[in-house]
């Protein structure tokens, strides 16, 4: 295990959190969007991620141990899009059907922003965690100088 190892996990979390930052801001930008590129309503996107764990070696003859991960922190495993569905009645809108109902974005501005806040604090969490693993090392470069 390294001494850096923190440091990268602090990383991955920090990387975790702007991509959730940027696909809230997308979701928001898009609330009132009733048609896309591919057709239909733009569908809310939701980022899916897990622990990125690694085999544990021995330093001897790197060697696998026995059921033994480590955690280098987390990485993405998916951007996935809320398929469900929402309709409004708008007769004068272009692009309603026969029956005047158009396809409304399914994302909802309040959730939005309450996971905006989360991802925030999140990431100030790892930078801040960032800043604690700096200021070990540098303390440990101190003690090895004397």
């Amino acid at each position: 295990m390294s001494i850096f190892n923190g440091l990268n996990i602090n990383a991955s979390g920090l990387s975790l959190e702007r991509l959730k930052l940027d696909t809230i801001s997308t979701n928001i930008a898009n609330v009132n969007t009733t048609r896309t590129a591919e057709g239909g309503a733009y569908r809310k996107k939701s980022i899916e991620f897990s622990e990125s764990l690694k085999e544990a070696t021995q330093q001897i003859n790197q060697e696998p141990l026995t059921d033994n991960k480590i955690s280098y922190g987390v990485k993405v495993t998916g951007i996935r899009e809320d398929q469900t569905v929402r309709m409004s009645y708008d007769p004068t809108n272009p692009d309603a059907d026969e029956e005047g109902y158009v396809e409304q974005s399914n994302v909802n501005v309040a959730d939005e922003m309450i996971d905006m806040i989360q991802a925030l604090r999140t990431y100030e969490a790892n930078a801040s965690a960032v800043e604690m693993n700096k200021s070990m090392l540098r303390k440990a470069l101190e003690i090895s100088k004397d």
